[in-house]
């Protein structure tokens, strides 16, 4: 009976977060979501010259740097999947949290940033 009640409580946790998605995804995944959720809205957080080297095809610049990183980013639509990366992780990271602490339900980072996006060979455009 203690199983029971153990297992119901845990599906019960579980089913709970069904609502709020997020996290880390590795480039296979992340370059699915892409390829199949056309709602997503892909942000790249690296400086407009790190942009210009190269990016992952439809995404949007807002640099992270930048005075008003913030304020671009409470704009974007909180219905939405937003999908951020960065060079290696940390400020798509940072700015996950941000969009977290403003209400946006379903985001995602790209783990290891555009550095494991070449690393496993996916396309990029410039």
């Amino acid at each position: 009976m203690q199983k029971l009640f153990l297992l119901l409580t845990l599906l019960g946790l579980s089913c709970g977060k069904m609502g709020a998605q997020s996290g880390l995804l590795h480039a296979n995944a992340f370059e699915k979501m892409l390829q199949t959720d056309k709602t997503v809205q892909l942000v790249d957080v690296r400086t407009p010259a790190e942009f210009k080297s190269g990016h992952i095809q439809g995404a949007v610049n807002f640099d992270f740097y930048a005075a008003d990183f913030a304020q671009k980013l409470a704009k974007l639509d909180k219905k939405r999947p937003v999908m951020v990366y960065c060079a290696v992780g940390g400020r798509s990271g940072s700015a996950a949290g941000q969009l977290k602490k403003l209400g946006f339900t379903k985001v995602f980072d790209l783990d290891g940033g555009i550095g494991a996006w070449r690393d496993a060979g996916k396309k990029e455009t410039k």
